[in-house]
């Protein structure tokens, strides 16, 4: 098969295409960035192209003979730029893009969303915790989670139409070659302290990258998969202090964990994003953030093992050091 990967040269896309291409298939990538793994992907056969999927053309070009679409290209939590970037991107991009794949006869289209367009799961602050799963409710938090569930509605819209669509909501992906979130845990522990914003007692699904891939293949080969949505997710998820506590482990770190109240520390997080709004620096502190410490992130994913026969293959600690591991091979640690 020959497969568009959009966002391809990005931390999840680059191992997406990777996948694809130990599978046997064809890859091609669009990407507006060259991103860190452009060398690599291209010594290993993808068919790279530097656009964006907001240019009709480019769209064209890249899915010109193609069985199926990976679509991952998103305005991803940029800070201070118009929400018409996002708008662009991640819901008018996405309907050129099924257009012109309905067009020419693509047969499978599969959306990466986010867990984020359920927003905080209330039922996880239960004793017990309840997890989430695909009918919780919808409820966006940012502007990027919005605009991703606006993105669903215009696949939802194409499905209805016959399309052949299947929708993904990861949740917090890492892995090898994460410039995010992750990493900037790990540089944090290296210094011997972590701050919390509150009790860091909030739960947090982890996904790791690879897993995510598999769920990809699963969703071309289950026909059943057709016009649904699926949460993936590693088998367990974890409040935010014991994944620190995890990485001082792997990293043979002893790391003081640090607690400040969370309310005034949020209402700061206002200012410092007022103030740096005037500058062209991204703030140190910002509603989301703070908001990180707080919300609870945990889910099923009962429905992808029935339907997709999906089941996570890596586990949080592997995952963890294997990241670890690549974060000092390549020097960012």
């Amino acid at each position: 098969m020959k497969i568009l990967i959009t966002g391809g040269t990005g931390f999840t896309g680059s191992h997406l295409v990777k996948h694809v291409l130990r599978e046997g298939n064809k890859a091609v990538v669009l990407d507006n960035q060259e991103g860190i793994m452009l060398d690599e992907l291209k010594k290993l056969g993808a068919e790279v192209t530097i656009g964006s999927v907001t240019d009709p053309a480019a769209l064209k070009k890249a899915v010109e003979g193609c069985d199926v679409v990976y679509h991952l290209a998103a305005a991803f939590r940029k800070i201070n730029v118009p929400k018409s970037e996002y708008d662009n991107t991640n819901i008018n991009a996405m309907s050129s893009l099924l257009e012109i794949c309905r067009e020419a006869g693509v047969k499978k289209v599969v959306y990466c969303s986010t867990q984020g367009v359920h927003g905080n799961i209330e039922s996880l602050a239960q004793n017990p915790p309840v997890p989430g799963d695909e009918t919780s409710p919808i409820k966006p938090e940012d502007y990027y989670q919005y605009t991703k569930y606006e993105g669903e509605k215009v696949a939802q819209a194409f499905m209805d139409k016959g399309m052949d669509i299947t929708i993904l909501r990861p949740t917090a992906l890492y892995g090898p070659g994460d410039p995010g979130r992750f990493l900037m845990l790990y540089k944090q522990v290296k210094k011997g302290w972590f701050p919390f914003f509150g009790p860091g007692t909030a739960f947090y699904h982890p996904v790791y990258v690879e897993n995510f891939c598999d769920a990809f293949t699963l969703a071309v080969q289950r026909p059943e998969s057709k016009g649904q949505t699926y949460l993936i997710a590693d088998g367990e998820y974890f409040r935010i202090k014991e994944i620190v506590q995890k990485i001082a482990d792997i990293m043979g770190v002893k790391c003081r964990m640090i607690h400040l109240p969370f309310y005034p520390m949020y209402w700061l997080s206002f200012l410092v994003a007022g103030i740096f709004k005037l500058l062209p620096f991204e703030p140190p502190l910002f509603p989301r953030r703070v908001d990180w410490y707080r919300q609870n992130r945990g889910f099923k994913i009962d429905k992808a093992r029935r339907e997709l026969g999906y089941e996570p293959k890596v586990g949080l600690d592997e995952g963890l050091r294997l990241a670890y591991d690549w974060y000092k091979q390549n020097g960012y640690l």
